[in-house]
């Protein structure tokens, strides 16, 4: 018998994969990225990640600034996250200075770097759950993140581009009252985060949205580079701050959260637990403020020895790392940048296979990219 169809039949039924573009100007990127999907019918069997609309030259920039000029200038990468990007950056100048940073400096910087920490990951929260339908928890978000840009605020001078820290330390001590208020703050954020769980963790539509969605599996998340969160929701325990201890991070107790699944969930809780983690550190970090100074001592006019260093920290989306070169002159030979949200990115296409065109909000939701830092 034969059980080929008609021709007719054929041509009715015969199916061919499409091109979508998604992007650039869709409001689900979160910056300005296309992604060309390769469809059959509503499944995704391909991505092609298209960046560079926001490349500004960041690195090259900063080779024709003085090591001090160039300071603000990475506060536009992971424009969230700022505090951290300036901790990156002096953290690798000081490296090749061979400066030993204040005992207090390095625990104002930890404050400050997890405060950022949480701001970010507000930010993340709220716009990963408007992606997805719920609305709500954008306005609570938002509210706790005021809260915590306030707190910044008050003690950088500024709520976004924070310029955070000189090159041997830090400015200023904590104005007066602003202890307090931050404790109170922490007290009431822990509820908070109660509340963003009792709206999404158990919720139904949540779970229907997010769980086995977006799979990457441990050995695909190590290969392919990816870090932060999104490398850990496959249970891979790589956190700077405790796999490449820096600053003052190994005088506090404070857990690494790893999720099982590595799909769009596990990446929902990773960041919610590490939330809590935050909180843990500030208040350890309060608790044990040492006494001394602001400051190393760092002449006015930055001129390393010629060498190269290399200076990593845990960003709010991965591991952020500068690489410096100097040629013993004041400005340095060669700036690069390791930006997670980048690395992370090339992660999308593995996640996205076999998944429907719905999911891609989620997805890229999920990793919690910024293209400031994607382009540079």
């Amino acid at each position: 018998m034969n059980n080929e169809r008609p021709s007719y039949l054929r041509e009715i039924f015969e199916t061919k994969e499409i091109e979508l573009n998604m992007g650039p100007q869709h409001p689900a990127t979160h910056g300005v990225y296309r992604a060309i999907l390769t469809l059959d019918g509503e499944r995704i069997v391909g991505l092609n990640s298209v960046i560079g609309y926001l490349h500004r030259g960041i690195e090259k920039w900063a080779e024709y600034r003085t090591y001090k000029q160039a300071t603000p200038i990475f506060d536009r990468l992971d424009y969230l996250s700022a505090v951290i990007n300036c901790h990156g950056y002096v953290g690798a100048v000081e490296k090749l200075l061979g400066v030993e940073i204040p005992k207090k400096a390095e625990y104002i910087r930890v404050i400050c770097d997890e405060l950022q920490r949480l701001a970010s990951h507000l930010i993340w929260l709220g716009t990963h759950a408007l992606d997805i339908g719920a609305m709500s928890v954008l306005f609570y978000a938002i509210r706790e993140r005021e809260a915590v840009v306030d707190l910044l605020e008050a003690q950088l001078g500024q709520r976004l581009l924070n310029n955070a820290y000189p090159i041997g330390g830090v400015r200023f001590d904590f104005p007066k009252g602003w202890v307090e208020v931050c404790r109170k703050f922490l007290k009431v954020f822990k509820g908070k985060i109660d509340d963003y769980e009792e709206l999404l963790t158990g919720n139904r539509i949540w779970r229907q949205r997010t769980i086995g969605v977006g799979y990457i599996s441990r050995e695909d998340a190590i290969a392919w580079g990816l870090s932060g969160p999104t490398l850990r929701a496959s249970n891979v325990f790589f956190d700077v701050r405790k796999s490449i201890p820096y600053s003052a991070y190994p005088d506090f107790d404070f857990e690494i959260p790893l999720g099982q699944n590595g799909d769009v969930y596990d990446r929902y809780l990773c960041r919610i637990k590490e939330m809590r983690q935050s909180v843990r550190i500030i208040e350890q970090a309060l608790d044990g403020m040492p006494e001394g100074e602001l400051k190393a001592k760092v002449s006015p006019i930055i001129r390393p020895p010629v060498g190269e260093a290399y200076f990593t920290v845990e960003g709010s989306k991965g591991q952020l790392g500068f690489y410096i070169i100097s040629d013993g002159k004041e400005k340095p030979y060669r700036v690069h940048i390791k930006s997670p949200s980048f690395i992370n990115l090339q992660g999308l296409d593995v996640m996205s296979r076999h998944q429907l065109i719905a999911d891609m909000v989620a997805l890229i939701g999920s990793i919690d990219i910024v293209l400031g830092e994607v382009d540079r």
